[in-house]
């Protein structure tokens, strides 16, 4: 974004004007090119050791980021003939708390509604038995604490 300057040069403020709209198209640039923010890329990665970590408890992945308008799951597995709504949480310390406790009644009542979507688009009338676990993530490396049938 660019103001007018009141000056006595006018070709002052044509290469103000110029330089601002090369700013503001390089912004642009960088925001279409496509890359992730870094604390996505690091979600994503936090996500797929999540995943293969429970991969690894026998549970088989189904799903991964479910999203509707409103809520978002980041993992749906099923472990033997329950199916499984997975929120992983990763924190760098526990200077804030765990990733589980970060986990506000808005995001638990976001959560419902996204499974109850799932559910409903994939199984009508006759749902799977279900349960909600966190992967609570902290460290580097990581170090995964699993709590199931947290809420419901």
């Amino acid at each position: 974004m660019w103001f007018t300057r009141k000056d006595k040069n006018p070709q002052d403020s044509a290469q103000t004007a110029e330089t601002s709209s090369a700013a503001q198209n390089n912004a642009a640039e960088s925001l279409t090119a496509g890359k992730k923010p870094a604390t996505r890329t690091k979600g994503a990665e936090i996500e797929q050791a999540a995943e293969h970590f429970l991969k690894r408890q026998g549970l088989k992945a189904i799903s991964r980021n479910y999203t509707i308008r409103g809520g978002e799951i980041d993992l749906i597995m099923r472990h033997g003939n329950v199916l499984v709504f997975v929120e992983v949480r990763y924190r760098a310390n526990h200077i804030h708390g765990s990733g589980a406790e970060s986990i506000t009644h808005h995001k638990q009542q976001r959560l419902l509604k996204t499974a109850q979507h799932y559910l409903q688009k994939h199984y009508g009338a006759a749902p799977p038995d279900c349960r909600f676990d966190v992967m609570s993530g902290s460290g580097q490396p990581v170090q995964f604490e699993w709590l199931q049938n947290v809420f419901g």
